[in-house]
């Protein structure tokens, strides 16, 4: 199980192949789980939103889990499960963790929008599959915005084991990194830097996808107090960074992977779309 005094450093939430008939491709998938743990990474993320968890089938989530169960060894295995319908996302966690996974990551209840007391009595309820939970606070997905005081309660309970912080504001991360004794992780690629040097633990990032190990090189500079050098590392990235949060995730990231030839495929399922030409001709400086 991951707790709090392990979850750190550059943890990915993987993309989800399919292949050009929108079926799941394992053998891209099972390569990209064995590329990403050879570059360092510290931690994986199975049906996040960068892997199109909407659209993942039960039955294909079941066999993403136990093929990165199979590749990963010792390195932790997080698998999103967030819903807004309590009773199921309790289900699920007991499902996955039955599966093999170390930790759930979960999202604030959406689009019923529930009061700061549901969505605290929503992870109190959480604690019955007996499975360690990231919370994932995301409020322009979500439409619902977390009270800092929310926060500090749910990070409170025994089950909470740590916080992707996603809301884009590098002043509310500082207030949670400073005030919370659990590990607050960047949701946001761009600002993880930012992040590392606020008090946060590492950072949950679909950039690493690709040049892992640069970003993993970012944490272990910064850990190593070479923080200049670490920065310049980050400064290295952002263009990457930048042109993969271009069009929606994770559309130019499948495409620059299936360019790289880390899948065979850039297929996403509906709503999710390719790219544009405009945006493809720009991705061309990063092959």
């Amino acid at each position: 199980m991951l707790t709090e005094q392990t979850l750190q450093g550059v943890i990915v939430p993987i993309v989800t192949p399919f292949n050009q008939r929108g079926n799941l491709d394992v053998k891209s998938f099972k390569e990209l789980v064995k590329r990403l743990v050879s570059k360092g990474i510290h931690g994986l993320v199975v049906n996040g939103t960068t892997g199109e968890s909407p659209t993942v089938e039960e039955t294909e989530l079941e066999t993403l889990i136990s093929t990165a169960r199979n590749e990963m060894g010792e390195i932790p295995l997080i698998v999103g499960t967030g819903s807004n319908n309590t009773v199921a996302t309790v289900k699920k966690n007991t499902w996955v963790k039955s599966l093999g996974a170390d930790a759930a990551l979960v999202v604030t209840p959406y689009y019923n929008r529930p009061s700061q007391q549901g969505i605290i009595q929503h992870f109190q309820a959480l604690a019955e599959a007996d499975l360690p939970i990231i919370l994932y606070d995301i409020p322009h997905r979500t439409g619902v915005s977390l009270e800092l005081e929310t926060v500090k309660a749910i990070m409170g309970m025994d089950h909470v084991i740590g916080l992707k912080e996603s809301s884009g504001n590098i002043k509310r991360a500082f207030k949670l990194a400073r005030s919370l004794t659990k590990p607050v992780l960047c949701g946001e690629d761009e600002l993880f830097f930012a992040s590392l040097c606020c008090g946060g633990k590492g950072g949950i990032l679909a950039s690493a996808n690709l040049d892992s190990d640069q970003f993993v090189q970012v944490y272990e500079l910064f850990r190593a107090g070479k923080i200049e050098e670490s920065s310049q590392r980050f400064d290295q990235l952002l263009p990457l960074i930048q042109f993969l949060f271009s069009e929606p995730n994770p559309a130019p990231l499948k495409w620059l992977l299936a360019e790289r030839g880390h899948i065979r495929s850039d297929r996403l399922r509906l709503p999710m779309t390719s790219i544009s030409s405009e945006t493809a001709k720009k991705g061309v400086q990063l092959l």
